[in-house]
């Protein structure tokens, strides 16, 4: 006979959970994210960034809004191409992190997309994008400071 435990979930309702999926719950909140999760979703910023950036670049050289013209865009391909890698490493670092630590870092992205924009599009960069560049930063920041305890 399998014993139960009880779990008392985020709105307070209790639910009656047998050993072998107690045991799960345990075990993944007693998880650390490991430092490849954490490179991983590094890696996917910076992929998600040149995402942006190829998409951007293809917006802007689409002439012929047809199929044809928007699938014979490369830089619009290349940048879905990035999105789907971005995907793809987001999964694998998935595996073995705490979803409450890594998807924050994803907000890194913007941090990039900030300091490639004025580089390849001239776009202006002023007091309240540098602040909150500097408050997803912080963010990110306490987040990893506060996954540690």
């Amino acid at each position: 006979m399998l014993q139960s435990e009880t779990v008392a979930g985020p709105s307070a309702t209790i639910l009656e959970l047998n050993e072998p999926t107690a045991a799960i719950f345990r075990q993944d909140a007693a998880s650390n994210t490991s430092f490849t999760s954490i490179g991983l979703v590094l890696l996917c910023t910076i992929i998600g960034a040149a995402a942006q950036v190829l998409m951007r670049m293809g917006a802007v050289g689409i002439e012929n809004s047809s199929l044809i013209g928007i699938i014979t865009n490369w830089p619009l391909l290349g940048g879905y191409l990035c999105l789907a890698a971005n995907t793809g490493l987001l999964i694998l670092a998935l595996r073995d992190g705490q979803l409450s630590v890594l998807y924050p870092i994803i907000a890194l992205t913007y941090v990039w997309v900030t300091i490639l924009s004025p580089m390849f599009f001239g776009d202006v960069i002023n007091g309240f994008k540098v602040a909150g560049v500097a408050l997803i930063v912080l963010g990110v920041s306490c987040i990893g400071l506060g996954s540690r305890s």
